[in-house]
């Protein structure tokens, strides 16, 4: 015969006077009815921490739950991990038997973590995405896009056949690109050690596969790029946005190299400022050819009806 099972009533009200204006004292561990002073429990659980934080940096400090959940990580940051020190609770040193057998366990839940094929491809991908991010210098976000576009296609069977890396550096490129971050794919090639063509293959296979939809690149975004790499003054730099508006505005920019026409801009705001760059230095800048600048500059000139000082 089973037992009926007793549900404690919620104390929404008080047992004596019928009053509903109840106190909580978390201190005493008390409720108690203002009407009548009726203290209806003395035990009550605190569920809230017992330090006191006067900053917001303290109690992020002193919080005992971990980090967010992040797909840059392989298990999302869902583990846990054995700590390798040889003291217990008490700070005693644990003895050699038990230092062993610590050992032993922790050896043995490293290999249960990738224990599937899929665990141990996500290790390698994610180690891959953290280095090329931190090499290129990209922002948490990205990186987590990154991760997440990595993740669907491996889910779709994308990876199998072909480099963990160059999925992994077109996943990225795909991320800088939605993002409209200035990364060109020659700079993650080259972070990766993975062929340019591998990658473009990749990323044109994860557009098409994912079915991922790209902003149009924009030049306004590569100007500072280069211009900072060239040694080039603000001035010059906000000569150079005007120019592209004005070429924007007159349809002279469409269908062009963003990466070409941001040189090209830049560096006839260094003829009309006086500043000495050559074609070839704004070319290896930008990581353009110098017949690319001379023939984004020549048609910026004819359409737009610029003058250059002699």
């Amino acid at each position: 015969m089973q037992k009926a099972q007793i549900k404690p009533r919620a104390v929404d009200e008080c047992s004596e006077c019928g009053g509903t204006n109840l106190i909580h004292d978390y201190d005493t561990g008390e409720t108690i009815c203002v009407n009548c002073g009726l203290v209806l429990h003395d035990q009550m659980i605190n569920k809230g921490p017992e330090w006191r934080a006067f900053t917001q940096q303290e109690k992020e400090a002193r919080s005992r739950v971990g980090g967010a959940t992040s797909y840059s990580l392989f298990d999302k940051g869902l583990s846990t991990t054995i700590s390798k020190m040889d003291r217990d609770a008490f700070g005693r040193k644990i003895p050699q038997s038990t230092r062993l057998q610590m050992w032993r366990l922790r050896k043995w839940q490293i290999r249960s973590k990738a224990h599937s094929s899929v665990d141990r491809n996500l290790i390698r991908a994610m180690s891959e995405l953290d280095r090329l991010a931190d090499k290129l210098s990209t922002r948490g976000s990205i990186r987590e896009n990154a991760a997440l576009i990595y993740r669907k296609a491996l889910e779709k069977g994308l990876v199998r056949g072909r480099s963990i890396a160059g999925i992994a550096a077109a996943s990225l490129y795909a991320a800088c690109r939605d993002s409209e971050t200035p990364r060109t794919l020659r700079e993650i090639a080259e972070a990766s050690l993975v062929d340019k063509k591998d990658v473009a293959r990749c990323y044109r296979l994860l557009l098409r596969e994912l079915d991922i939809r790209m902003p149009i690149a924009d030049p306004m975004t590569y100007i500072s790029k280069i211009a900072e790499r060239a040694d080039i003054s603000g001035q010059i730099q906000g000569l150079a946005i005007k120019i592209l508006m004005k070429a924007k505005k007159n349809r002279a920019a469409s269908g062009k190299d963003p990466m070409g026409l941001a040189a090209a801009v830049l560096y006839i705001a260094c003829l009309q400022s006086s500043e000495k760059k050559t074609q070839k230095d704004i070319a290896e800048d930008a990581g353009v050819t110098e017949v690319t600048v001379r023939n984004r500059y020549k048609s910026l000139i004819r359409q737009l009806g610029l003058e250059l000082p002699d």
